[in-house]
């Protein structure tokens, strides 16, 4: 590739948290993730014509994984393009696109026994309903290892990182190594202060394949993810920047890793805490956060622990 490719990152606001997209100025525009229904004509639009471009020309919508604040606008997007651009999901989370029920599904699976909210199937659905723009066949599939031509010499690999999600993909733009994870580097995490993963072992491995492996020279991350000092990293790192994300999302997940096994091991107890059955590991992580605070982090990631140690049944 003789000409970097530039990427320009997209933001919309949503609660709590900044949503970004990114939009990879190729001879085929791609824009990789998409924000919720909303983000696409109240953001996006506006974003790219301040760059002298026009969203009914982008022809590749690249999805990172299926969360609702990531892939909840494809739809609306796809129809701006006037139904030309080629949506791309990994195959695992491919499910998240086709059913809004889908995501209720993974509440009720996971969450939903440690918040005890009565009115939590309610307004996850309301949220799926409002927030998700359509539900959709996706066009690509992908599964890691797949090169995408993005029109003259550009191309985007395809790395499948899973962790956050089964699904988590990386999109790396050859030649420069300008690599956009989504959610699949979480650092300290972002609103909620906790970092968020379903499957803590593959989020550890995609973690030291990004900094061992990948080695990017930029890295967009989805969310303004804190450090373990609270302060937000950019969206947008270099080289420099990313390999320090990536170390310190490694060391506070092994430290997680570690607070957790002891917890599991020495057995867990329903108690009147907001973090029950893992009061024990907010205590010694110093975790003072909100964990009923949707997507709530905590619950997720500890529950994933929770299914992958021995110590419990």
């Amino acid at each position: 590739m003789s000409k970097e490719v530039n990427v320009h990152p997209l933001v919309s606001p949503w609660g709590r948290f900044g949503l970004y997209s990114f939009y990879i100025d190729a001879p085929e525009p791609a824009i990789v993730d998409t924000g919720i229904a909303s983000s696409p004509s109240e953001g996006m639009v506006e974003e790219l014509r301040k760059l002298g471009r026009n969203i009914e020309d982008v022809r590749w919508i690249l999805l990172t994984h299926g969360h609702i604040d990531h892939m909840g606008g494809a739809f609306a997007l796809w129809e701006l393009t006037g139904r030309r651009a080629k949506v791309v999901i990994h195959e695992k989370d491919a499910p998240l696109m086709r059913s809004r029920a889908a995501h209720l599904e993974q509440y009720v699976d996971v969450r939903a026994q440690y918040l005890n909210d009565p009115a939590g199937i309610d307004n996850q659905t309301k949220a799926a309903g409002q927030v998700i723009s359509g539900e959709m066949e996706p066009d690509v599939l992908v599964s890691g290892g797949e090169i995408l031509s993005l029109g003259g010499d550009v191309t985007v690999s395809v790395h499948h990182i899973p962790g956050h999600t089964e699904g988590s993909v990386a999109y790396v733009v050859d030649g420069q190594n300008s690599v956009l994870v989504g959610d699949a580097v979480q650092i300290h995490g972002a609103a909620n202060g906790f970092p968020g993963y379903e499957d803590p072992e593959a989020y550890r491995k995609s973690l030291i394949y990004l900094r061992d492996e990948v080695r990017p020279n930029h890295l967009y991350l989805g969310h303004p993810y804190r450090g373990a000092d609270g302060v937000a990293y950019d969206v947008e790192l270099d080289a420099f920047g990313a390999r320090k994300a990536l170390q310190e999302a490694i060391d506070i997940e092994a430290r997680v890793a570690a607070v957790a096994a002891s917890a599991m091991d020495e057995g867990l107890a329903d108690t009147d805490s907001p973090y029950s059955p893992f009061e024990s590991v907010a205590r010694d992580l110093g975790y003072t956060g909100d964990p009923t605070l949707e997507p709530s982090p905590f619950f997720t990631t500890l529950d994933g622990y929770r299914r992958a140690s021995p110590a419990v049944d």
